[in-house]
């Protein structure tokens, strides 16, 4: 009997283990569900950071669409409206964002960017102020630079523009944009030195070589600096240095350095040509 017994115990053993093990099928599925995952958040990845604006905004809105309470989705549908210039979108998306229960603080500094892009500077200074001061990321002092300099508190934006620069290892963007902000203030030396060290962080900011020559020219130096460049893009500068020459009263000079950027540019410089042309005719 007490064979018996044991031996229906075992039995009643062995069912309840084979009921608890997964079976092959469900180990399968389950691999293959993490592989998805994993290949879900390579695509994101991917389409954040190399992907045309256009198709990654479509990407992350279908994305949404299917799943519209995730956050990382809605992240990334924020960051691609950036992206993509539509700026308007990007906030809207941005603010929901940051009604969603898992919200994080840099959630509110990304939403602050748009809508300093959306042109919305005073919703933008209310948002940074409701984030703590212990968020000392660099994006959230650059913005708090550029708000800074739009209500022309200049050493508060020098401050906030340091204090960035000591948080990234690409400053090359934010010292264009401290300079800029000293040329705007008339201070073309102090913007000088800091567009040569944006240009040195990031030699292809094309935008950083154009506004040191600009902040060269303002000073009546009229010399092309030493620094990488295409020759489409030394055409481009030599055109900016004679348009400052032509704005100080140095009119040859600049007529020169017009007729120089057109010899330079390796195709037909179009608007270097009318400026020559204004120039010559008495009307520019």
């Amino acid at each position: 009997m007490r064979h018996s017994i044991r031996i229906i115990l075992c039995a009643t053993g062995a069912v309840a283990l084979s009921a608890c093990a997964p079976t092959p099928g469900e180990e399968v599925d389950r691999a293959l569900r993490d592989i998805n995952v994993i290949d879900e958040s390579n695509l994101n990845e991917v389409m954040l950071q190399s992907s045309d604006p256009a198709e990654a905004v479509a990407y992350f809105q279908r994305a949404t669409a299917n799943d519209p309470d995730r956050i990382d989705l809605m992240r990334g549908l924020g960051k691609s409206l950036v992206r993509a210039g539509r700026a308007t979108e990007a906030v809207a998306t941005w603010e929901k964002v940051t009604d969603h229960p898992d919200a994080a603080d840099t959630d509110s500094v990304a939403l602050a960017d748009a809508l300093i892009r959306n042109n919305e500077w005073d919703r933008a200074a209310k948002v940074l102020d409701t984030i703590p001061p212990t968020v000392e990321t660099y994006n959230r002092y650059r913005l708090e630079a550029m708000i800074a300099d739009s209500e022309e508190d200049w050493d508060k934006a020098d401050s906030f523009y340091e204090t960035a620069v000591g948080l990234t290892t690409k400053p090359g963007p934010v010292l264009n944009n401290w300079g800029y902000s000293k040329l705007s203030r008339g201070d073309a030396a102090g913007a000088e030195r800091l567009f040569a060290d944006a240009v040195r962080q990031d030699p292809g900011l094309f935008t950083a070589k154009n506004n040191l020559v600009l902040a060269r020219g303002t000073q009546g130096n009229y010399a092309m600096p030493v620094l990488p460049a295409t020759q489409e893009e030394r055409a481009q500068l030599l055109y900016t240095l004679g348009l400052a020459a032509v704005k100080q009263g140095d009119v040859a000079i600049g007529r020169g350095l017009l007729q120089e950027a057109v010899e330079t540019h390796p195709q037909h410089f179009d608007a270097a040509v009318r400026s020559l042309r204004a120039l010559e005719s008495g009307t520019g």
